[in-house]
């Protein structure tokens, strides 16, 4: 009786390749790595948004769930516990002092800056009523009144008005900072709740052409207070790679003439829920191709959530 010959180990290599590239270490098909990113919708995250919309994450392997909040101080702790894997948002005060505590997050990448120039997508918003009456001609001013920020004085709203304040000579301690919503900031300025507002592009542009308020001083140029936060398990992950990877071939999409294409204004439009006629007529911020953060910026942040008192 003749034996049944074994196939050989190399007659079985093929099929063991095939099997190990379609199946992982638990037994199920491979697929895009899930990375979960809160984010608080506006034109600053520009890069994040031409990434998901132009399919640079799934080029990379990624399937990125973007999960809109309403304050983006308030989603950091997610990322440091492991809940998101990014939050993209504003930097507060709270962000550092939560580090300082021992909050597992990194600061990993910048988001949009100021350019400085006039009209700017981020600028201290006057009310009319004020400025017709003559009682405020210029920023300083503003001394002893009420201005509206997102936040508060804590916030990445607070850091961008002492920048923009120092220009007249003056601090946050000068003025009285008043927490109110960015939506809410428009009928603040109308009602007579406060006196200035610092807003981003779009709602400047909105109080603008509805009379409300004119603008009356902006950021410096490369004024940011904005970026990216991983968690730490998620910093040393090689997700974390590709997704700055693919943030910063969006990134390379806004500059120049990109910033303000009818692409990149249909993609923002249906990330913030803008309006594409609004967006036009809207200033642009401008971001670092590489989007590195910005040493120079975070130092002057803590500086002045210090002066402020709100800085431990």
């Amino acid at each position: 009786m003749r034996r049944r010959r074994r196939p050989s180990v190399l007659a079985l290599l093929p099929a063991l390749a095939l099997l190990a590239a379609c199946q992982s270490g638990s037994g199920k098909a491979s697929g895009p790595t899930r990375v979960t990113v809160a984010h608080v919708p506006s034109t600053l995250f520009a890069p994040l948004y031409l990434a998901q919309a132009k399919g640079y994450f799934k080029e990379q392997g990624l399937d990125v769930d973007l999960r809109k909040v309403q304050a983006g101080q308030d989603a950091v702790p997610l990322a440091g516990t492991g809940k998101v894997d990014a939050v993209v948002a504003g930097f507060s005060a709270g962000l550092f002092n939560a580090m300082d505590q021992g909050l597992k997050v990194k600061i990993v990448a910048s988001m949009g800056a100021s350019t400085g120039a006039r009209p700017s997508p981020t600028a201290l918003e006057v009310a009319r009523r004020v400025l017709d009456s003559g009682e405020v001609k210029d920023a300083a001013d503003l001394k002893g009144r009420k201005v509206a920020v997102a936040g508060g004085a804590g916030a990445a709203g607070g850091y961008q008005l002492a920048a923009t304040l120092r220009g007249a000579g003056l601090t946050l301690k000068d003025v009285t900072v008043v927490n109110v919503a960015i939506p809410d900031m428009r009928s603040a300025l109308a009602d007579g709740g406060v006196d200035a507002a610092l807003a981003p592009a779009p709602f400047t542009t909105a109080m603008e052409e509805a009379g409300v308020a004119r603008p009356l001083a902006v950021p410096p140029r490369g004024t940011s207070a904005t970026g990216v936060v991983f968690g730490t398990a998620f910093a040393g992950k090689p997700a974390a790679d590709k997704f700055l990877t693919a943030l910063r071939k969006g990134a390379a999409d806004l500059q120049g003439a990109g910033a303000t294409s009818e692409e990149t204004l249909g993609v923002l439009a249906e990330a913030t829920g803008q309006k594409v006629e609004v967006l036009r007529k809207t200033p642009s911020y401008q971001w670092d191709p590489r989007l590195a953060p910005d040493a120079e910026q975070l130092a002057a942040q803590k500086r002045a959530y210090r002066d402020a008192g709100s800085l431990r």
